[in-house]
């Protein structure tokens, strides 16, 4: 396989690990944290929209990168 696919796969599986991470602590955070939290979860929905974006520009087929 590829090193950038291998690249491009762990850093998704951080960035979904993340969002899975911050979607738990959701659920029993104080209002003033729950801004911030929400604030995170749009930045990394962010991050996977560009990935996507990019990969379809690229034409590489989301699946191959597990997007």
């Amino acid at each position: 396989m590829n090193h950038y696919v291998e690249f491009i796969q762990d850093v998704l599986i951080s960035v979904h690990a993340n969002l899975h991470d911050l979607h738990e602590k959701r659920g029993f955070a104080d209002p003033e944290e729950l801004d911030y939290l929400e604030g995170r979860i749009m930045s990394y929905q962010e991050v996977l929209g560009i990935l996507k974006q990019s990969a379809r520009e690229f034409r590489i087929p989301e699946e191959e990168l597990g997007i």
